[in-house]
């Protein structure tokens, strides 16, 4: 991530998209890294202490429970369309822990690394300080915060299967556990479903343009990112060339 991240800044490569792309790649994956990090050393202190064996406090990607489900397709769905898909879960033994407060906390840890992740990537922005700043690196800034707002807002959904119902999960009753419970696996291909409706796409569209602009991004720059990443299509440079 550093050495592409100093590529892009540098327009060191003569396709700045091939920068950008293992930037923001990389960058992404680290993201998703620190993600189930989070949720692993949260639950450590909250009374699993088998998560250091499991490897899970290393960040190394091929530690985690599912690398297809917490690497692989959420890089896919990048490449794709533009999205931060929300990977799998590290595998916490929530016997050990005790406290609904802590569960909860476990769960929200996730995704609240997306969001200090985005803060982050937009600190030049809402500083006001992108003066000097190469173009294609702001662009990548762009579309990275991007891709961390919608896996947060993704994250936090209360659907079974995702972070936001593991938050609130401790607090339902058992009935309603039980019941909930067979639709985990699907949950996330439900919400994906569910977005193919397009009042409901363009209505979540609108609330993640709403949260970047409050981070000081201008749609335009998130999609001159994502365009300058995939720089095997045509217009792919096109924002660096108007002026």
């Amino acid at each position: 991530m550093a050495v592409t991240g100093w590529a892009t800044w540098t327009g060191f490569s003569e396709v700045p998209g091939i920068a950008v792309f293992l930037f923001v790649t990389s960058a992404w994956i680290v993201s998703l890294c620190l993600h189930e990090y989070a949720h692993a050393r949260t639950a450590l202190h909250g009374g699993d202490i088998t998560i250091g064996a499991k490897g899970y406090l290393t960040l190394n990607p091929l530690k985690y429970t599912h690398a297809l489900l917490s690497i692989v397709l959420p890089v896919v769905f990048v490449i794709m369309g533009g999205i931060g898909l929300p990977g799998g879960a590290v595998f916490i033994e929530r016997s050990r822990i005790q406290g609904r407060w802590k569960h909860s906390l476990i769960s929200a840890s996730g995704p609240l690394t997306n969001v200090l992740f985005a803060a982050v990537c937009t600190a030049p922005f809402w500083l006001g300080v992108t003066d000097g700043v190469p173009r294609a690196f702001l662009f990548a800034l762009a579309f990275l915060a991007l891709l961390q707002v919608t896996a947060a807002i993704l994250n936090f959904l209360p659907v079974p299967g995702l972070d936001g119902y593991g938050v609130i999960e401790p607090w339902l009753s058992y009935r309603i556990r039980r019941q909930v419970e067979p639709l985990a696996p699907f949950g996330l291909l439900l919400v994906f479903a569910v977005l193919f409706i397009p009042t409901v796409n363009e209505a979540f569209w609108d609330v993640i343009d709403a949260f970047m602009r409050g981070l000081g991004v201008q749609d335009v720059l998130a999609d001159c990112g994502f365009r300058l990443y995939r720089f095997w299509t045509e217009d792919s440079d096109i924002c660096l060339t108007v002026q």
